[in-house]
């Protein structure tokens, strides 16, 4: 008798794991919009005032706009786009906050997801695959998951793969932050001179350092259009070579990070870009913040951490 009951209890079981599967594989899938609504382009030129103008402190109503268009078109990839970016912002430059809360982690919760939704909306689009895999990096990192964490890195080795240009910088920019001597910060750092390269055409002379041979390269066409700048990120270039020089720094060699930061002087937008100063600062200090940029200190102010842990982690490319 007991026999037989256990075993109509596994056949019911196995039955009700049998329609869980079957329910959630035939469920209809979410298909990206054919057409974006008004309120999606008023809630775009919204966010782009608020990213463009580094106002952080007004990311809140931002993201009630973008998300309030998200509710109602979540087929709509660009919006969810939108939304991930506000959110990963938020949490990028938490140091702009006088005393960050530990729930400014769940932003990173919320990015993942809203980049998810984007990524599958439109998998051709390789950047949002790359920022996907860089949130779940990162919330591998928040929540102790390392089977996460993996998976956001296998993500984007597949992201570099489809857009290296511009997934090079993603990926190395994301673990600037590891340790100077562990073998991710020199793979991360051994990126940023693969997409140097690329984005020349040519290996960068690795004794001066020197991208100006290859400046008549600028386009706004192609994969090519991820080394330059663009409306999207009007200081791209200037900002590239400001986390490179870093990485460098805190990888030792800083007198190949003061020729490397030079390049960012090349760009024809140097002289209207608002963190020209910390660039010049970095090229004084470079000696010194070996040591600074190893620390990470609390307490130490933006000259004396890499550009991902400052307040101006995503300004350094996208503020106008």
């Amino acid at each position: 008798m007991a026999l037989r009951f256990h075993s109509t209890l596994l056949i019911s079981l196995l039955g009700l794991s049998g329609c869980a599967y079957v329910a959630e594989t035939t469920a209809p899938h979410k298909h990206p919009a054919a057409t974006r609504s008004a309120q999606a382009l008023e809630a775009d030129a919204l966010f782009w005032r608020t990213f463009h103008s580094g106002d952080y402190a007004n990311i809140d109503p931002a993201l009630e706009a973008v998300e309030g268009v998200y509710l109602a078109h979540p087929d709509d990839a660009v919006t969810a786009a939108h939304a991930g970016w506000l959110h990963i912002w938020r949490l990028a430059e938490r140091n702009r906050l006088a005393s960050p809360r530990a729930t400014i982690t769940d932003d990173i919760t919320l990015a993942r997801k809203y980049f998810s939704e984007a990524a599958a909306l439109d998998p051709a689009d390789a950047r949002f695959a790359g920022f996907l895999a860089s949130a779940e990096m990162a919330e591998g990192e928040v929540h102790g998951q390392q089977a996460d964490s993996r998976r956001g890195y296998y993500r984007m080795k597949d992201a570099v793969t489809a857009w290296p240009q511009f997934n090079l910088f993603t990926a190395g920019y994301v673990m600037s932050d590891k340790p100077a001597s562990t073998p991710l910060f020199r793979a991360a750092l051994n990126m940023q001179w693969q997409d140097a390269d690329l984005c020349a055409g040519a290996q960068i002379d690795r004794a001066t350092g020197s991208f100006a041979p290859y400046m008549q390269r600028e386009t706004t066409q192609g994969p090519d259009r991820a080394c330059w700048n663009s409306a999207i990120a009007p200081h791209n270039f200037e900002g590239f070579f400001l986390n490179m020089g870093d990485m460098l720094v805190k990888a030792g060699d800083w007198q190949m990070a003061q020729k490397i930061y030079a390049n960012a002087k090349l760009s024809r937008s140097y002289a209207q870009w608002p963190y020209r100063d910390v660039l010049e600062r970095r090229i004084r200090d470079a000696g010194a913040n070996v040591a600074a940029f190893n620390a990470a200190a609390p307490g130490h102010s933006d000259d004396r951490r890499v550009l991902f842990d400052t307040s101006y982690a995503c300004m350094a490319c996208h503020q106008e």
